[in-house]
């Protein structure tokens, strides 16, 4: 299976070819997953690019679990998830003003 690299992988491989050639080895053994398939592996990344702010990789990667069968309805569900899984804490922390 081949894997597309991130432009910005791409990009530094051009800067620092050496160490940029690990990061791509990484990325694509990371990317080509053996349990999971394509429309679990790309819902995973989903939420985590969600959860990390990643704009441009969460229009992306939503694009990328559409084209593996992913249907809105999953695509909403797994946002939902990261959204709830990345606020929990600052309820906990909220909690604190009360003390």
């Amino acid at each position: 299976m081949s894997v597309k690299l991130p432009w910005f992988v791409e990009k530094y491989q051009e800067i620092d070819p050496e160490y940029g050639r690990v990061v791509g080895e990484v990325t694509t053994r990371a990317m080509q997953t053996q349990a999971l398939d394509d429309k679990t592996k790309h819902l995973v990344v989903l939420a985590l690019d969600a959860l990390k702010g990643a704009d441009e990789g969460v229009r992306v990667v939503a694009g990328q679990a559409r084209e593996a069968g992913a249907t809105e309805q999953e695509i909403q569900e797994v946002l939902r998830l990261a959204y709830f899984a990345g606020s929990m804490s600052f309820v906990k922390t909220f909690l604190h003003a009360y003390k």
